[in-house]
């Protein structure tokens, strides 16, 4: 029994080719060794609750038609949790180089699409890499399959007509149709969407710079020591901005460090930045499948001031928010899943040409939380960069803590290092901006 993929789902099915893999990549840090017999009964009890991790992706026949989400008749767990070793010493570099060997790699065909890879021994723990095609559900939707796999978590709820409940293609062609999105749906809404979107389409190309370019197979995965989130509070407190705006300001900052060291930044150098927006209700975060837009924000690389640069992006920030950009490039997305090939290369590659990376800010869970009863020290991911993008920037944050990692491709950004090192120098320099806003007098 088949059933359709949701128009979006498939177009970012679609978006896979071998220089940009369209997955979902994290790394999970454990106190204490998680030995593969428990992490194998984990993933049998709570993964599988959700059926979609037991169906593949299937063409239609002949190439006419829509795809489809099938059971897999060979389904096995041990298809898809695999062991990994790192050479000697163990380190944190070597579990980078091994993400990084992997996310140039597709799934095997006829498979469900995604896998994990468990680092037995790794600095007194285990560590956990998880990929996962974008095509199975965006950062909301794959947070909660993460927290539905804790501890203590409830059981995953019956599957829905979006993970596959079995009733077969008819019931898909229902879902498929009902997964219109609203603004469609909603005429009075559609003039204010169409609009945003011509606005988006007469946006000119981003400049040309070292982070833009032909793209390779080799991708970069690093990402950052841990930084205190009150950190961010505290100057977001001093400056009368928020966490997301400290994190955005941090990540402009390094980028223009980046280029410096490598040839002028003009005073109106701008870059954009594309930031997944959530579309989904709180109450349907439990929904495998992609409900997020899109907004286009430029990053101010040109003003050399810190206060200036984060004033700057507050207010552009501010301004995306009263704009209906997510929700009409959720729209866009939708038809293209539906659209012929040509159209559909030709869309997506006219909108990377108006960025330069890909950013994203996901929130984890508050407290730590344990799987198969150890303790996760560390969470991070990386986002697929669509459209021939060579740069995706994903902040998380998580128990207190947030992280920084950076996704490249090596042929144009091989030391994605220093993007890391930019960002904490850039996050002093934030700090010490806030120290000097408290001492000064108010007006």
């Amino acid at each position: 029994m088949r059933t359709p993929l949701s128009n979006v789902d498939a177009a970012w099915h679609r978006m896979d080719e071998p220089a940009n893999r369209m997955v979902v990549t994290g790394v999970l840090v454990f106190d204490t060794p998680l030995s593969m017999a428990r992490l194998r009964a984990l993933l049998e009890e709570r993964l599988l609750g959700f059926r979609r991790f037991r169906q593949r992706v299937v063409e239609p026949f002949g190439g006419v038609g829509v795809l489809s989400w099938e059971d897999d008749p060979d389904f096995s767990v041990d298809h898809h949790l695999v062991s990994a070793r790192l050479p000697a010493p163990r380190d944190e570099a070597a579990l980078q180089r091994l993400a990084s060997s992997l996310a140039s790699q597709g799934f095997p065909t006829g498979r469900p699409p995604w896998r994990f890879h468990l680092v037995a021994h790794f600095q007194g723990g285990s560590a956990l890499i998880v990929r996962l095609h974008h095509c199975i559900g965006d950062g909301l939707a794959l947070v909660h399959v993460l927290l539905s796999m804790a501890d203590g978590a409830p059981q995953p709820p019956p599957p829905t007509r979006e993970d596959g409940d079995g009733r077969g293609f008819w019931a898909g062609i229902e879902a498929l149709l009902t997964g219109v999105p609203e603004g469609i749906r909603r005429s009075a809404e559609l003039p204010d969407h169409l609009a945003s979107l011509v606005r988006l389409l007469v946006l000119p190309p981003d400049p040309r710079t070292a982070f833009k370019g032909r793209l390779g197979r080799t991708k970069r995965l690093v990402w950052s020591r841990s930084f205190r989130l009150e950190d961010f509070k505290s100057v977001g407190a001093a400056t009368g901005t928020t966490v997301n705006d400290i994190l955005m300001a941090a990540l402009t900052g390094a980028l223009r460090r980046y280029l410096l060291a490598r040839a002028r930044v003009t005073g109106d150098l701008d870059v954009r930045g594309v930031v997944p927006v959530n579309l989904r209700p709180a109450s349907e975060a439990h929904r495998l499948g992609n409900r997020f837009g899109l907004v286009f924000l430029s990053l101010p690389l040109g003003i050399q001031d810190t206060l200036g640069r984060l004033e700057e992006l507050r207010r552009r920030m501010q301004a995306l928010k009263r704009a209906p950009d997510a929700a009409a490039t959720f729209q866009l997305l939708w038809v293209m899943g539906l659209a012929p090939r040509a159209f559909f290369d030709l869309v997506v590659n006219l909108f990377a040409a108006k960025a330069t990376a890909v950013v994203t800010n996901v929130v984890g869970p508050r407290e730590p939380i344990k799987l198969a009863g150890v303790r996760v020290r560390q969470a991070m991911f990386w986002v697929p960069c669509a459209g021939h993008l060579a740069l995706g920037v994903s902040l998380l944050s998580y128990a207190g803590r947030v992280w920084v990692g950076v996704h490249t491709d090596a042929a144009l950004i091989p030391d994605p290092e220093r993007i890391l090192d930019g960002f904490e120098r850039e996050l002093k320099a934030l700090r010490a901006a806030g120290r000097r806003a408290r001492k000064r007098p108010p007006r």
